[in-house]
């Protein structure tokens, strides 16, 4: 069988065909790319930004009656985010952290609880602050926090008070 042949530049349905198999490979080529390409302009507007919300580094020490509260635990509660918190150490400094690190608390206004004691056996606690200062919704202290900072005191008292045993999973005290 004999093919006629085409005159020099004329049109041909083939050619159509693989004209069009020629664009979609393009296509299939390029997409990826144009995809990564999208994402790194997406994240680098977003920013370096964790997705977590806005935090300052804050720092400080507590005191109870003058003194340094030598063992514990600090929470700053503020409404509607995530609590902060930090061990307090021998010196009474603490360091607060929100996520990880020290990476301080969220800005605005914040609830305060200290909780400080110890375990002596299985039955027995002592506590080195008045129990009233463990929860924030009974400690009575507040902090505003706008801006980073390592000066914060907070104050405590023992109001005549002293340190005492409790016996857990009862009311009853021990001097």
């Amino acid at each position: 069988m004999k093919t006629c042949p085409r005159k020099r530049g004329a049109w041909h349905p083939w050619d159509y065909q693989k004209k069009r198999e020629d664009t979609v490979m393009i296509a299939r080529v390029s997409s990826p790319r144009r995809w990564i390409l999208l994402l790194g302009v997406v994240c680098l507007a977003a920013g370096c930004s964790d997705g977590r919300p806005t935090r300052v580094p804050v720092a400080g020490q507590v005191l109870i009656d003058g003194q340094p509260l030598t063992r514990g635990y600090i929470r700053f509660v503020p409404e509607g985010a995530r609590a902060s918190g930090g061990q307090i150490g021998p010196d009474g400094r603490f360091v607060l952290t929100c996520y990880d690190g020290s990476d301080g608390a969220v800005p605005g206004a914040h609830r305060i609880e200290v909780t400080a004691n110890e375990v002596v056996n299985s039955t027995t606690c002592r506590w080195h602050a008045p129990k009233k200062y463990a929860n924030f919704n009974t400690s009575d202290l507040s902090a505003r926090i706008e801006e980073p900072t390592d000066a914060l005191t907070i104050h405590l008292t023992w109001s005549g008070g002293t340190p005492f045993l409790e016996r857990t999973g009862s009311e009853s005290k021990l001097q």
